[in-house]
């Protein structure tokens, strides 16, 4: 039996690892990752978004909000946003221990409860920690049961977030499926597979396919960290960290409009 994840105590864990990778580097430091970016842009990105986030499960809200503003409290120089991050993920945290998970909320994605939030919050941060390891030449070390579960959440949600992502609008097919799978483990750690994901691409959509028993046109092989890092575009399918069969194109299409 698998143990659920504590998304809340993962959230703090890995802001923890963030602030200690930048602490001391140069915040100018350019993020490949994320073009155009500098240490400085991707800290304050994250902060932003926590601060965002802990409004939200704050206010409980029932609807779509009509303002993304926030009061942030952005220091006035870069160097003093790493503590600033960390009181993000401090505010947060309180947050996350007064609120109930499970209580109703709106949510952009499938899961519209609060613990939607806190979920969604760990992946913004790791993902980006990730940015911030690789700028600075790190090994970025992920946990594959957080991995796993990110790979999960991510292809749960895709298919609603058109809104910010409209390159999905495109990821439509004939009955065309693609199947990750990881070469890891047995299970993503959250009851919500087994670690193998297959996506269905129809004539009016897309999502995740639970019959993961079905054949593939295409499929990628890999650790559930490189899943993970290749489904946000950290890393690409051709970089030997995979196994890759099938239909190329159908890949290659994914790859272009599933940007998140």
């Amino acid at each position: 039996m698998t143990t659920p994840i504590d998304h809340a105590a993962a959230v703090a864990a890995e802001t923890s690892r963030f602030v200690a990778t930048v602490r001391t580097a140069d915040p100018a430091t350019p993020v490949p990752t994320c073009p155009g970016w500098m240490l400085s842009d991707l800290v304050r990105h994250t902060g932003s978004v926590q601060r965002w986030f802990t409004v939200l499960l704050r206010q409980k809200l029932q609807e779509p909000p009509r303002s993304r503003d926030v009061e942030l409290h952005l220091p006035p120089m870069p160097d003093g946003y790493p503590a600033w991050l960390a009181e993000a993920a401090a505010q947060a945290g309180a947050e996350f221990a007064s609120v109930d998970p499970d209580a109703p909320m709106w949510a952009w994605g499938a899961d519209q409860h609060a613990r939607f939030w806190v979920r969604r919050m760990l992946f913004e941060t790791l993902v980006h920690r990730v940015d911030a390891d690789l700028a600075l030449g790190l090994d970025p070390d992920i946990d594959p049961v957080l991995a796993a579960d990110g790979v999960s959440e991510f292809l749960t949600n895709l298919p609603f977030a058109a809104g910010f992502a409209p390159g999905t609008a495109a990821l439509r097919g004939a009955d065309r499926t693609i199947r990750f799978t990881r070469t890891d483990g047995d299970g993503d750690g959250d009851g919500d597979g087994d670690g193998d994901w297959l996506v269905r691409l129809r004539p009016d959509g897309f999502g995740l396919d639970r019959q993961a028993a079905a054949s593939a046109d295409a499929s990628v092989r890999g650790t559930a960290a490189d899943l993970l890092l290749l489904l946000y575009g950290r890393l690409d399918r051709s970089a030997g960290r995979f196994e890759v069969l099938g239909d190329d194109e159908l890949l290659a299409h994914w790859t272009a409009n599933s940007a998140f």
